[in-house]
């Protein structure tokens, strides 16, 4: 490492990783490294592990023992870099700052609602993170924006009047910092503000977060409420406009709470970090006398580093992971060969995986961190909760790994403290964990080593449980090696949505692999991604601390925008380089600030583009000069032909008829600070002498278990080895931190800098034998497991890519699935509870359809009920996987996705008032869409825009271009499907994947009948039945019999009503979805969920019920009204919970479209659910706001609903006391607001508003839910009337006089279309959830895990935790 420090004769630069159980610490002095590794928390040795560690190094290099407490001297040092852990744990643990978050009128619940989705959807007793502030205060102030994006005028208002000027101060409308003309419609007063934030003053709070509506384009408001606050004395003050000013006001939010909340916790430890120093930290005590002070620089998120002065909470999360990024990044990517490298970082808990290719970083602007979405520059980590101390199990016939971790208390059972069977314990069972290198820290006296009888007698346990219940006779060595496989396979599941997700090849990478457990599990996982090269850097330990050594200083600098792109508007792009042109100054003096010359400075310039009706903008970064005469035309200011190339790699399309919208302008400014002076990993394979390693080289031998059986290991110290050794597996190569396994089929060669390991290609296990004699191995049944399941979610992230419109890309609805040859489901990506049973019925139909008549790359689309539909709006495509000759189908792949509108008699095509089919859009039978991949849109056009206008009233699609998109992208998303599952059968080969695909549907069924018996035992003698009404007074009866002795149940709906005259009609399929979806939450067990599940279920459904509609009822509310009725019956018939809302609360409104007889009018449709309240069960309390059972759709963020609609949201908030009372509480609904400010036509189709969710054992039902229409009408005079009577002018209306405006209050029913005009208003209260037990009983809490656990185990913070594992 090289210094470009000004003060570099002074010397110590000091790099620091705090982790969850080690602090890691690298020292350089005049040329020498120093590695220190010490416990993060030790109180009986030292109070602060950082501080100890620069002591430690100090004494090394000064040769001098300092005593511990003394102050350390600054003159010594010329830098600290430090990652630190201080945020995350504060975050994890809930102990930081206590605050008081100040927002909009009407918007005070907005974090607590969220995006009203749950976490995870098969939990009765949802579980939301909690909101970090103690109180919240609404400012009674608004503003909104006044044109909108989906006008089909495209009206743009124009004005002069900025915002943050003294004229905005009395203007109405004022551009925004984003170019968009804002409307003040309420300025808040300084008093009221004063008053309201001097209670929070005087209850104790100190720490407030500031969040307004569209405060990221005009923060007048937001300042003056920072400006009061000042005055009053808080003594944080976090702004959202400040900390990141991008549109979304629940991101916002969550990160301008998080800020406040952690920012005080960090000062507070820096200023007792800085105590233990004599002499100042920090740019400010360098400037001030250079003899004192030391430079102090913290990394934050994004990988870049900051002065300990600017050191705040919402940078500081990633802190640690950030620096082990930045290690690799710069060790082992080369700019010249600019092959790109996947960083593999395996910790105790938890292991992140990232990418570093076209040599920068990869951020991601909105992550979840300890169950608090983050808006914020962060370097792209993905974390699985699989690490060293990931406990093993064997549940329902699979191997199961994690996600519960043995922590670093009690830890492995081989740390001597009783603890589970982890992966630490497997690996050091089959001997590629060495004891004789690992420190011996264990037992009474902490004196002793490993345990290896320990690990032993845990595996022993599982594996005599594996042979007992699977009638096997595996050895030990056998489930250990199974037990790493399906480790090594849940993490590249997140190394493969980081990738391939991306457009990038795996194959393509190289595997630098790091943190203590890395090395045993690298040489599998690169197999498993067909990656032939690993790198290990010879500090793979400590290489978050190292990247703190090598990582630069920078400032990020971001401002809103919302120019349209045009290449011949020389004023737009004029207007972006000035702006662009201001950021960079204003950093160019930040880096200054810091002791940085102009020289030293370098600059990244981004624009956040997106094209117009989408919401996935891009970060595109300006193209150097070279890419612009290679690319551009020698334009290096050619953004948009940039943003077309990124989007075609990244979605595999481009919108060419649409604009490109620019959302940001964003600048990165870099002071470099050190260089890295080593050569390069391919500088060095070029030039390295290799010779085999010699014989006297080897420290020892042992019996290593590979896949296989037990093999003579040489065993090799690090140290030991010289440059250009070549090690011929199998091996095992330690040191003192780390041990690296060396397969059979792998080389290892010893450079300067690294260990290289390169792996030959491996052998297929295309293993044969017929599925009748073959037998059901466990671990490949687990491996399947997770293979059928990732396929299926990387089908919902292409999906989730591609697609264009709000439905799909942000609200999520949709899903995925991939299914047998006969159309039975093997697996389905948790998307959408609805889907579930219900897509296998319509595959199966579709494959007899079109039996023998398919060839390669043809799509058949469906959406007709009788055809295993759902409703209309849901169109499954559908796509068949041949053999290698293309004779037999082996599988389908489908997805499902909603579209936003298709037609029929209302906007957004969920008409409340539909009686008969037609009025509901196009209705599709069976149409083969695609042919050998030609996309037929002539055909598209014909059902989706002109079919459906040809019925009485009728309109085609409002939104015909973004159909076509969305099924460009479903058909995207079933070819994603398909060639996963082409490449497993390459791997595996086709017997193989047909044998596992029946043998993953046995095992459900297996599980099912397992339940079913259990049921049975629960409730023997008992009535398993039970009733309930929809609000028309329909009735939904369900008796459930159980043969206790088969595991098999019958569900008979007997005594259901008949087919209604409205749309309340529910197709067959919905029924098994609702019954797989209720069984699998009662199982609480995470089963794959498959055609198997049914086998021992028969369905009696009566004939010519509302539950077996004829071919032409309408059905759109049978599948979000009747599906959630359907489930509330069946959990009411086991007494599993009170009932929830049951009811999606469908609003839509829109106008135009193409009406036979009328012209036709270009306009918009819009679709939501609305959340409601979850119903209270034996254990647990309901939850507020949450969409329960069958759906669990996202609300589209407030900021951006304003932004692309010409409405005004009053109120989003909770719907106090609408839960049921009870022994447990059922959860509230919510309160919805909307104004319309054009004329449009508003439906709402809902339930639940005159049946009240019921309550469970002696628990009160819940409040029924209200639409209401505030309606601006004329007041009637009864004097005018009388006038206008004996005028003989009848009911016209008199000009002479001022017309007075009254607003009534008029309830809409549950099921109503009105024609609102400019200021009428819809409130939508939903229903809450049913109470549990008599109120006054003592409440009972389950035996459920802390609910953190589950974001603990995802989080960043804990991959270290128990990371004893070296």
């Amino acid at each position: 490492m090289g210094s470009k420090s000004p003060q570099k004769e002074r010397g110590i630069r000091i790099a620091i990783d705090r982790g969850g159980t080690f602090t890691d610490c690298v020292g350089n002095y005049q040329g020498e490294d120093v590695v220190i590794k010490l416990l993060s928390e030790d109180p009986a040795n030292y109070s602060d592990a950082p501080l100890e560690a620069i002591r430690r190094v100090m004494s090394h290099f000064l040769k001098q023992d300092i005593p511990r407490g003394q102050p350390l001297d600054t003159t010594q040092i010329d830098s600290i870099r430090m990652g630190t852990t201080v945020a995350t744990n504060a975050l994890l643990e809930r102990k930081g700052e206590k605050i008081a978050m100040v927002v909009t009128k009407g918007f005070k619940d907005c974090l607590v609602i969220g995006n009203q989705s749950r976490p995870k959807i098969f939990d009765l007793a949802i579980r939301k993170p909690d909101v970090l502030y103690s109180t919240v205060i609404e400012i009674d102030e608004r503003v909104t924006l006044e044109d909108y994006a989906e006008d089909p005028e495209r009206h743009l208002t124009k004005v002069d009047v900025k915002a943050g000027t003294a004229e905005a101060k009395a203007s109405e409308l004022v551009m925004g910092l984003s170019g968009e003309t804002v409307r003040i419609l309420r300025r808040p007063e300084r008093d009221a503000i004063r008053g309201r934030l001097q209670e929070i003053y005087d209850s104790g709070i100190r720490s407030i977060a500031v969040c307004l509506m569209h405060a990221y384009t005009f923060p007048d408001h937001e300042a003056l409420v920072g400006e009061v606050a000042r005055e009053i004395g808080f003594s944080h003050i976090s702004l959202s406009h400040e900390l990141m000013p991008m549109i979304k006001l629940v991101s916002r939010a969550t990160s301008v709470c998080a800020d406040a909340y952690l920012t005080p916790t960090i000062k507070k430890y820096i200023s007792g970090f800085q105590q233990g120093f004599e002499g100042g930290l920090g740019s400010e005590s360098v400037k001030q006398g250079a003899s004192r002070g030391a430079r102090c620089e913290f990394m934050q998120s994004d990988g870049g580093l900051v002065d300990v002065e600017k050191f705040t909470g919402l940078k500081a999360i990633l802190s640690g992971p950030a620096g082990g990024v930045v290690g690799y990044a710069i060790t082992s990517y080369d700019e010249k060969t600019k092959i790109p490298v996947i960083g593999f970082d395996m910790g105790g808990t938890s292991t992140d995986v990232s990418r570093y290719g076209e040599g920068r970083y990869d951020h991601t602007f909105e992550t979840t961190t300890a169950g608090v979405t983050i808006q914020s520059p962060q370097l792209d980590i993905n974390t699985v909760a699989a690490g060293g101390g990931s406990m093993l199990f064997f549940r329902n016939g699979l191997f199961v790994v994690g996600p519960d971790s043995a922590g670093a208390h009690p830890g492995p059972a081989c740390y001597r403290k009783g603890g589970p069977a982890t992966v630490t314990d497997a690996n050091l069972y089959l001997g590629r964990l060495l004891p004789e290198f690992f420190p011996k820290i264990f037992g009474k006296n902490e004196d002793e080593g490993l345990d290896w009888e320990a690990s032993r007698k845990v595996l022993q346990d599982l594996t005599d449980q594996i042979n007992k219940e699977t009638g096997k006779n595996m050895d030990i060595d056998e489930v250990a090696y199974g037990f790493l496989t399906i480790a090594n396979e849940a993490m590249t599941r997140p190394i493969r949505s980081i990738t391939e997700a991306k457009g990038h090849d795996t194959s393509k990478h190289r595997l630098a692999t790091f943190g203590g457990a890395g090395g045993q599990h690298a040489v599998a996982i690169a197999e498993s991604l067909g990656i032939k090269q690993i790198l290990i850097h010879r500090y793979s330990s400590v290489l978050s601390a190292y990247g703190m050594a090598l990582a630069d200083v920078v400032d990020e600098r971001q401002e809103p925008d919302s120019s349209v792109w045009k290449d011949d508007d020389d004023d737009v792009v004029t207007g972006l380089k000035q702006k662009m042109e201001a950021l960079k100054e204003k950093s160019r003096q930040a880096l200054r600030d810091q002791g940085f010359a102009d020289e030293e400075i370098v600059f990244e310039e981004y624009l956040n583009m997106r094209y117009r009706g989408t919401e996935s903008a891009l970060m595109i970064i300006k193209p150097d000069t070279d890419e612009g005469q290679k690319l551009y035309s020698g334009n290096d200011w050619d953004f948009a032909n940039a943003f077309v190339r990124q989007h075609r790699y990244e979605f595999g399309f481009t919108l060419d008829e649409r604009d490109i919208i620019v959302d940001d302008v964003r600048v990165r400014g870099i002071g470099r600070s050190f260089q890295y002076e080593e050569k390069s990993v391919d500088e060095q394979l070029k030039s390295v002498a290799r010779q085999e390693v010699l014989a006297q080289k080897k420290h020892s031998d042992a019996k290593v278990y590979f896949d296989g059986g037990r093999l003579s290991t040489p065993i090799y110290k690090l140290s030991d080895l010289d440059v250009g050794n070549v090690v011929k597996g199998p091996a095992m190569l330690a040191d003192g931190t780390q041990t690296i396994v060396v397969t059979p089929k792998s080389t290892a060669l010893v450079l300067e800098t690294h260990v290289i390991i390169d792996l030959k290609e491996a052998d297929k296990d295309k293993s044969s034998g017929s599925p009748e004699e073959r037998e059901v191995d466990p671990i490949m049944l687990s491996i399947f497991g997770h293979r059928f399941m990732a396929i299926a979610e990387q089908m919902g992230r292409a999906l989730q890519k591609t697609s264009v419109s709000t439905n799909v890309k942000e609200r999520l609805d949709f899903s995925c699935a991939i299914f047998d040859s006969t159309g039975g489901l093997v697996a389905n990506a948790p998307h959408l509870p609805v889907h579930l049973g219900s897509m296998s019925t319509c595959v199966r139909r579709q494959a007899e359809i079109w039996k023998g008549k398919l060839k390669k790359g043809d799509v058949i689309a469906s959406n007709h009920p009788s055809y295993g539909g759902t409703h209309l709006p849901d169109v499954t495509l559908i796509m068949p996987a041949f053999d290698e000759k293309g004779e037999n189908i082996l599988f389908y792949a489908a997805s499902r996705a909603h579209h936003a509108d298709i037609g029929g008699i209302t906007a957004g095509s969920m008409p409340p008032h539909s009686r008969e089919l037609y009025q509901e859009g196009t209705s599709i039978k069976s149409e083969k869409l695609v042919s050998e991949g030609r996309f037929n849109e002539e055909r598209v056009i014909e059902l989706f825009y002109k079919e459906p206008a040809q019925y009485p009233g009728c309109s085609g699609t409002r939104c015909l271009a973004d159909n076509i998109n969305d099924l460009r992208a479903q058909v995207s998303a079933d070819q994603k499907g398909i060639s996963l599952i082409e490449s497993l059968i390459e791997e595996y080969g086709e017997e193989t994947v047909q044998f596992y695909m029946l043998s993953i549907q046995n095992n459900a069924e297996f599980q099912v009948r397992k339940l079913l018996k259990a049921v049975s035992k629960r409730f023997e003698g008992q009535d398993l039945s039970a009733v309930d009404f929809m609000d028309d007074g329909s009735p939904i009866r369900l008796k459930v019999t159980i043969d206790a002795d088969k595991g098999e149940a019958i569900f008979d709906f007997s005594g259901t009503g008949p087919e209604v005259y409205a749309n309340i009609n529910a197709p067959a399929a919905i029924s098994y979805s609702a019954i797989i979806y209720a069984l699998r939450c009662m199982i609480s067990e995470d089963i794959p969920l498959n055609q198997g599940c049914l086998k021992p279920i028969t369905v009696k459904i009566p004939p010519k019920s509302l539950l077996d509609p004829s071919d032409n009822a309408a059905v759109v509310g049978g599948n979000v009204l009747t599906s959630q009725r359907i489930t509330d019956v069946i959990f009411k018939a086991f007494q599993a919970c009170a009932a929830s809302q049951g009811c999606c609360n469908n609003l839509t409104f829109g106008f135009g479209g193409n009406v036979t007889g009328q012209t036709e009018v270009k306009g918009f449709g819009y679709y939501e659910t609305i959340a409601g309240g979850s119903g209270a069960g034996p254990t647990w309390e309901g939850t507020d706001g949450v969409h329960v059972h069958m759906t669990n759709t996202r609300i589209t963020d407030s900021e951006v609903f304003e932004r692309r609609y010409p409405v005004l949201l009053r109120e989003f908030s909770i719907r106090k006391g609408s839960g049921g009372k009870g022994q447990h509480r059922g959860g509230d609904g919510v309160v919805r607001d909307i104004e319309f400010r054009i004329p449009v036509q508003v439906s709402i189709l809902s339930e639940r508003r005159v049946y009240r969710p019921y309550g469970l054992a002696g628990g009160e039902d819940a409040e029924c839910g209200l639409n209401l229409w505030v309606r601006r009408v004329k007041k009637a005079k009864w004097e005018t009337s009388l006038r206008r009577l004996q005028d003989g002018r009848g009911g016209e209306d008199d000009d002479d006089e001022e017309t007075e405006i009254e607003e009534r209050y008029i309830n809409l029913g549950a099921k109503n279309s009105a024609p609102m005009k400019a200021g009428d208003r819809i409130i939508v209260q939903t229903p809450g959830g049913g109470g549990w037990g008599r109120v006054g009983e003592e409440k009972v809490s389950g035996t459920r895990p802390d609910p953190t656990e589950g974001w603990k185990k995802g989080s960043h913070a804990a991959r270290e935790e128990a990371a004893l594992q070296v």
